[in-house]
């Protein structure tokens, strides 16, 4: 490849990766002012968890809506002169019940209340968000959670990065290109995932609607990358809970340290639904099989399945995960640690999660890859 055509191909990569920094405040229109951005939440026959954040945004550089370059470099400006509103009070409205809550100093806030008996048969809800202080009614939104289907048998709760889509969390440099230089288009999902996700979904009885949870230490601006990545490759949809925000007001382009906040959104998920087991999907370049045997330890008998996808290519490692595995085995649950989907299908069909046909289809994505 000429130098030419490499230093194109850059280009549009890091102009490709502005545009999705940018995009978290292309909403507005150049109007700036407050707003209130809801994350997809999730909750229960009889309750609600979401999250969102409230900040304040300046309004400047609207009269650049055809120059889509310099419109993508005011929009990251924007982005980071956004000034997070602290203390703000938040009126989340779902039919007949409402409820206050207030943002932090960082501008989050956090829904988790009580609700009447949900509908047993409609997954996705909407509700009203609103600011009662300070008060500004063009900052009102609408927020969506999604409620398990009452056929549902099991959940599923996966780890996003190199697990579902193919991220390389262990070398810094590559992970934060392909995070922020790499649209939907061309973020690479492992082979045999949408198949095998898919089979989750079904179970082992078509229709099923067995509800998936997904988790990923990427940052927020990209949530829209990750949904688009999913419906593009026909991933189930589902909740995606991101357990980090990202530094950027700080200065720096990595996260803060993570500390449990995977292990606390597994124990969240596990307690909303207490009469659910679930299935865990992770790899073994970070911390899930450790995580993931500390849940088998607190709720015994709740954990159907370990997955954990091999992507250390480390012998050492390799011997940490089969004590571990030894461990899990003694409580009664299966701990796989598999190179491919495939493996982890045939796996999965044998212990009776999904059909037997599912494995066909897993290992025929797999040959067209």
């Amino acid at each position: 490849m000429s130098f030419q055509r490499r230093f194109n191909r850059y280009l549009r990569s890091l102009r490709r990766g502005l545009h999705i920094l940018a995009a978290p405040v292309k909403g507005d229109n150049g109007r700036g002012g407050l707003f209130i951005q809801a994350y997809r939440g999730f909750g229960s026959r009889n309750r609600l968890f979401l999250m969102g954040r409230v900040f304040r945004q300046p309004g400047f550089g609207a009269s650049l809506r055809e120059d889509l370059l310099r419109r993508d470099i005011i929009d990251l400006i924007r982005r980071l002169l956004r000034k997070p509103i602290v203390s703000a009070c938040v009126r989340i409205r779902y039919k007949d019940t409402n409820t206050v809550v207030y943002t932090d100093q960082h501008g989050y806030f956090r829904v988790d209340m009580e609700l009447g008996n949900m509908p047993s048969d409609v997954a996705w809800h909407e509700m009203d968000l609103s600011l009662d202080s300070p008060v500004d009614e063009r900052a009102a939104t609408t927020g969506e959670f999604f409620t398990p289907m009452s056929s549902a048998q099991y959940g599923v709760i996966s780890d996003i990065d190199d697990t579902v889509v193919f991220t390389g969390v262990a070398n810094t440099a590559r992970m934060m290109w392909r995070l922020f230089a790499q649209g939907a288009d061309r973020r690479e999902v492992f082979p045999g995932v949408p198949a095998l996700y898919q089979a989750f979904h079904a179970g082992q009885v078509p229709h099923q609607g067995n509800p998936l949870f997904y988790v990923s230490r990427a940052p927020w601006s990209i949530y829209a990358v990750l949904a688009e990545v999913f419906r593009r490759n026909c991933i189930p949809h589902g909740p995606i809970l991101i357990l980090r925000e990202w530094g950027m007001k700080r200065g720096s382009l990595l996260p803060r340290r993570d500390k449990d906040h995977k292990l606390d959104a597994i124990r969240h998920i596990l307690g909303m639904y207490p009469e659910m087991r679930f299935v865990l999907v992770g790899d073994s370049g970070q911390r899930d099989p450790e995580i993931y045997t500390y849940i088998l330890r607190e709720h015994p008998g709740r954990i159907l399945g370990i997955y954990i996808r091999d992507v250390s290519n480390c012998r050492e490692r390799s011997a940490s995960i089969d004590r571990l595995a030894r461990e899990a085995r003694e409580s009664g649950c299966d701990l796989i640690l598999a190179a491919d989907n495939l493996a982890m299908a045939e796996h999965a069909a044998a212990e009776g999660l999904i059909a037997d046909s599912a494995v066909d289809a897993v290992r025929q994505e797999q040959d067209r890859s």
